[in-house]
């Protein structure tokens, strides 16, 4: 087998060709579905993914490994000038591991940014959004804490939330330590992340604790009760499809668990008023996407701040794939943009 930093050398260069040829070597033209172009790297990696053995047919333990190697081809560098800590804080049941990323010129009026992964609650870990958590740090000037929640099916719902509410009340009551001021954070993340930063909001409300300064909520999954028309025009899209997505459901919920409780669809809670401002991403080419629209639709309806961007034509995933796929380096750098205008207040 070829060394992994071989393999990755020899992917970038392979994606450094031009569109026309990546094309070809993918099948021969653009893919073009429900009004939109898919990226052509992204299309490259697709067509080579089909000649692997489906997430849906592994175990989780395999599945995690089989991402975490994948992605670790996409991944981008750490910015520079970023400081990261490992620690570990207050889960729901125990200390979990997580990551601190500190910019060198962080603003000492920004809240800290409190961050949970992608993985469907079933894979992913601390290295999946680590350069992503850079590029927030850096182009915020905030601290960010990335946290590593409980996984299923070893910990199905609610573990991974409840870790995440733990981690965020300990965040609240710790600011300082990371040099931003006393009780003030955002929340954010990305796919079962978006899904833990809506509830958590939701949840703050519920509780009458305060709400986060902003809530990130990146091609978040807001409903698994239903199926909307993007679950069958993208079913078969890369990375994300509509298999893979049952697959990591079946190993999130338990067998009595309710798809439409709002602690698993946070679009179906019954009153969005009051929620923290929020900045909602989607991708083109993902089942979920017509679900972070309508969650967006529906917040903004209830009188909730609300930036919404689309990036058509890449995937879901694409925080992990900065290293490999330009597009996707500019998206998460012009989401970070946003979330510094969202920081300073400036969300309307």
């Amino acid at each position: 087998m070829a060394d992994p930093g071989v393999q990755k050398v020899i992917l970038k260069a392979l994606l450094s060709l031009p569109p026309p040829i990546l094309r070809l070597l993918s099948g021969g033209s653009a893919v073009y579905q429900g009004g939109r172009t898919l990226d052509p790297r992204f299309q490259f990696l697709a067509a080579g993914a089909r000649s692997m053995p489906a997430m849906s047919s592994l175990s989780a333990v395999e599945a995690r490994a089989a991402s975490a190697q994948g992605l670790s081809m996409m991944a981008g560098k750490l910015e520079a000038g970023v400081s990261v800590e490992s620690l570990t804080v207050p889960g729901a049941e125990g200390d979990i591991p997580a990551r601190a990323y500190r910019p060198s010129d962080q603003d000492a009026e920004a809240p800290l940014l409190v961050f949970a992964h992608f993985g469907g609650g079933v894979i992913g870990d601390l290295d999946t959004c680590h350069a992503f958590c850079g590029i927030l740090a850096k182009s915020a000037r905030c601290a960010v804490l990335s946290v590593d929640y409980r996984l299923a099916p070893e910990h199905r719902f609610p573990a991974g939330l409840d870790d995440m509410l733990a981690a965020w009340r300990w965040a609240r009551d710790n600011t300082a330590r990371f040099g931003a001021p006393e009780g003030r954070l955002a929340i954010g993340g990305d796919s079962m992340g978006g899904n833990f930063a809506a509830i958590l909001a939701q949840e703050m409300k519920k509780s009458g604790e305060p709400q986060p300064v902003l809530q990130l909520l990146i091609y978040p999954a807001v409903d698994v009760a239903s199926e909307t028309q993007s679950m069958t025009t993208y079913a078969d899209a890369y990375p994300l499809s509509r298999d893979i997505m049952t697959w990591f459901m079946g190993h999130y919920m338990g067998p009595d668990d309710d798809p439409a409780d709002p602690r698993l669809s946070p679009i179906r809670s019954g009153d969005l008023s009051g929620l923290a401002p929020a900045i909602v991403i989607t991708a083109g080419f993902d089942p979920l996407v017509d679900q972070g629209e309508a969650y967006a639709r529906l917040l903004k309806g209830a009188g909730v701040p609300v930036v919404y961007r689309c990036y058509d034509a890449l995937a879901h995933g694409f925080t992990a794939f900065t290293g490999a796929i330009p597009a996707a380096d500019i998206a998460c750098r012009e989401i970070a943009g946003l979330v510094r205008q969202g920081l300073e207040g400036r969300i309307a």
